[in-house]
C-alpha cells in the first residue's frame, strides 16, 4: 500500500552535471580533484564600478555549453523560446539518464516523478522581456515570456524530453521527436509522469529536490525520480542586487575570492550550473544490475525561523537538520566520515555552520574532514545543493576528499578540518551534505556507500 513501505532503500544511479569546472561529470570531478577553481574576472564590475557597486569583478561561469551539447535534445526554434536554466536542466537529466542505463519503461509512468529545483527561475528572460516592454512596447514582448521565466518549466521540459527517450535493442537510449512518434513503435518508451515539482527554497532548493524524491521512493509513491537544481543569473541586476546586500565578496583576486572558512572571506562568487541525479529504489536498481553510486540514507529539513537572510546565529537549524538526517539514516555522529559543508565564504555562513557542525556531532566533529566546493565553483544558489550532492558521491566513489582552495588565513571561529592541505586520501562511507538558504531553510543529506 502507497505510504506504508516506509523502509525502501533508495539509490543513486546516474548523474549530470554543467558548472563552472566541467559540463561533464568526469571533468568536474578531475577538477574537484586537483582543486581548479572556475573563477574569472567580470567586467560589469569595471564598468559599474563608479556606481558604487563593490568593487569584486568576480564570477563563476559556466564555459563551452555550446549549441552542440544542447542541440541533440532540442530543435533549433526550441531553444529560442527556451530559457538558459531549462537547457541546463534538459542537458542533465539527459545525461543523467544516458549513465544510468535505462528510460524506466518497465515502471508504471506515473511511479517516475521529476524534482528539479531553482532558486530564481528564468531570471535573464524575466530581466530582457521587462526591457523590452519598457523600452519598444507591449507588443514586443514576446509570448514565450511566461514558459520561459517561470523555473518549473525546467522540471516540466525534462519530463517532456525523459518521456520521449526510448531504448534500442542495445540498449542504447535515443530521444526521439515526439512521446506519441510512430519512429521504432516496437521499442519501450518511457513516460516520467508522476510528482512534477520545482522546490523554491533559496540555496537550499536542490537540495530539498533530492530529498523530497528520496522520501517519496522511500514510502512507495514513486519507483524512480530525476532530482536535482538549475541556476544562471549572470547579468547585471543580479549583481546589483547580490552586491548592494553585501553578499558577494569584494575581492578582485579570482585566487582569493571564495575561499570559506578563512578570515579574509568577504562574500561569495556567484556561479551558474545544474546537477540532476537519478534516484531510484534499491531492488529495482539490483535487478537490472545497475551501478550504484551510493544510497540516499536520511534527509533532514528545519526552518531557523529567525531572519529574512541570516542564519541564526547559534547554529540550532542547521544542527537539527543534521541531527534529523542522521536519525532517519539509523547512524550516530561517530559514523560520520566527512561534511560537504555550505561553506558560502559569508563572513556569517561559515562560523555559523562550523557551530552547527560542532552542536551537531560533539567531539566527533573535530575527528571529521569538512571541505566547501564552493571554493570551486562558486555558488549556484538553488543548484549547488544538486552540483554539491554529485561532489559528495564522487569522492565517495573515488576514494578521496577534495580540498577547499583558497584559504591561507585561520580564523579562530572556523577551527575544524576543513582540508586546507590539497586532495586526501579517505574512505568516505558516511558522508553529509548541508544547504542552507534565505529565509532560514536548513537542509542535510545523507549519502552512504552500498
Amino acid at each position: 500500500m502507497i505510504g506504508s513501505q516506509n523502509n525502501r532503500r533508495v539509490v543513486i544511479t546516474g548523474m549530470g552535471v554543467v558548472s563552472p569546472i566541467g559540463n561533464d561529470v568526469a571533468t568536474f570531478t578531475a577538477n574537484l580533484k586537483a582543486g581548479k577553481h572556475g573563477f574569472v574576472l567580470n567586467e560589469w564590475f569595471k564598468e559599474h564600478a563608479e556606481e558604487g557597486t563593490p568593487p569584486t569583478r568576480v564570477s563563476a561561469l559556466v564555459k563551452n555549453f555550446t549549441h552542440e551539447l544542447i542541440e541533440p535534445y532540442f530543435e533549433k526554434k526550441e531553444l529560442r523560446r527556451t530559457d538558459i536554466i531549462s537547457q541546463y536542466a534538459v542537458y542533465t537529466a539527459m545525461k543523467a539518464l544516458q549513465d544510468c542505463g535505462t528510460n524506466f519503461a518497465d515502471i508504471d509512468p506515473y511511479k517516475c516523478g521529476v524534482y528539479v529545483a531553482s532558486g530564481i527561475g528564468g531570471i535573464e528572460t524575466s530581466h530582457e522581456q521587462i526591457m523590452t516592454y519598457h523600452n519598444r512596447g507591449v507588443k514586443r514582448v514576446s509570448v514565450f515570456t511566461i514558459p520561459m521565466m517561470i523555473g518549473n518549466m525546467a522540471p516540466g521540459l525534462v519530463a517532456i524530453k525523459a518521456s520521449q527517450l526510448i531504448q534500442k535493442d542495445n540498449g542504447e537510449l535515443q530521444l526521439i521527436g515526439s512521446a506519441y512518434s510512430t519512429q521504432d513503435s516496437k521499442a519501450p518508451k518511457a513516460g516520467f509522469k508522476g510528482n512534477n515539482y520545482c522546490p523554491v527554497s533559496a540555496c537550499s532548493s536542490s537540495a530539498h529536490a533530492i530529498g523530497e524524491a528520496f522520501r517519496a521512493i522511500k514510502h512507495g509513491y514513486l519507483d524512480a525520480a530525476i532530482a536535482g537544481g538549475t541556476e544562471c543569473c549572470h547579468l547585471g541586476f543580479s549583481y546589483a542586487a547580490f552586491g548592494n546586500m553585501t553578499a558577494l565578496t569584494f575581492s578582485s583576486d579570482p585566487d582569493r575570492a571564495s575561499i570559506p572558512f578563512d578570515k579574509e572571506r568577504s562574500g561569495f562568487v556567484l556561479g551558474d550550473g545544474a546537477a540532476n541525479l537519478i534516484l531510484e529504489e534499491y531492488e529495482h536498481a539490483k535487478a537490472r544490475g545497475a551501478r550504484i553510486y551510493g544510497e540516499v540514507a536520511g534527509y533532514g529539513a528545519t526552518c531557523d525561523a529567525y531572519h529574512e537572510t541570516s542564519p541564526n546565529p547559534d547554529g540550532s537549524g542547521g544542527a537539527k537538520a543534521m541531527e534529523l538526517a542522521l536519525q532517519e539514516a539509523g547512524l550516530k555522529p561517530s559514523d560520520v566520515d566527512y561534511i560537504n559543508a555550505h561553506g558560502t565564504s559569508t563572513p556569517i555562513n561559515d562560523p555559523t555552520e562550523t557551530l552547527a557542525i560542532k552542536s551537531a556531532l560533539g567531539e566527533h566533529a573535530y575527528k571529521i574532514a569538512v571541505n566547501s566546493t564552493k571554493s570551486m565553483t562558486g555558488h549556484l544558489l538553488g543548484a549547488a545543493g544538486g552540483v554539491e550532492s554529485v561532489a559528495v558521491l564522487q569522492q565517495m566513489n573515488g576514494g578521496f576528499i577534495h580540498p577547499t582552495v583558497g584559504y591561507k588565513v585561520p580564523d579562530p571561529e572556523c577551527d575544524l578540518d576543513y582540508v586546507t592541505d590539497g586532495v586526501r586520501t579517505a574512505d568516505v562511507r558516511v558522508a553529509l551534505s548541508n544547504s542552507l538558504g534565505f529565509g532560514g531553510h536548513n537542509v542535510t543529506l545523507c549519502f552512504t556507500k552500498v
